[in-house]
């Protein structure tokens, strides 16, 4: 059994550079995809460029599209941003601003009781309570 460390540091590099080689095609066809300027043909075009000669390909890519790569994903991270805090917005509009319900409280209340963390007398009066308020 005989690997040197230097066969093993090569191995190492080029499983590294396979890895980011595949990260890399994956990133430029989501780019592909996620033009909107581009036509159906120009995506085909790129796409099949990209895959039969995928490093001549991934190069010509990156030297004529690849500055409008980092705006176009920075316009969708600002789109999803924005549709996130509208969600938020609208979730945070339709719950009731009062807190929990009288239902909630006597869950809580009967869970204390059960569980033994109040006793009787003490469960009866906050239920007597939340029901008053």
């Amino acid at each position: 059994m005989d690997y040197p460390l230097l066969n093993a540091f090569l191995t190492m590099l080029w499983f590294f550079l396979w890895v980011m080689w595949f990260v890399l095609l994956f990133r430029v066809i989501g780019d592909i995809f996620r033009d909107d300027g581009m036509g159906g043909w120009g995506k085909a075009g790129w796409t099949v460029f990209v895959c039969v000669m995928p490093f001549l390909g991934i190069f010509v890519y990156l030297i004529a599209r690849g500055r409008g790569m980092g705006e176009r994903a920075m316009r969708q991270m600002q789109r999803q941003e924005q549709e996130f805090r509208s969600y938020v917005q609208t979730a945070a509009a339709e719950t009731p601003a009062t807190g929990a319900t009288s239902a909630d409280e006597l869950t809580k209340l009967a869970g204390l009781h059960d569980h033994g963390d109040i006793t009787d007398a003490e469960y009866e009066r906050a239920k007597a309570k939340v029901l008053a308020g």
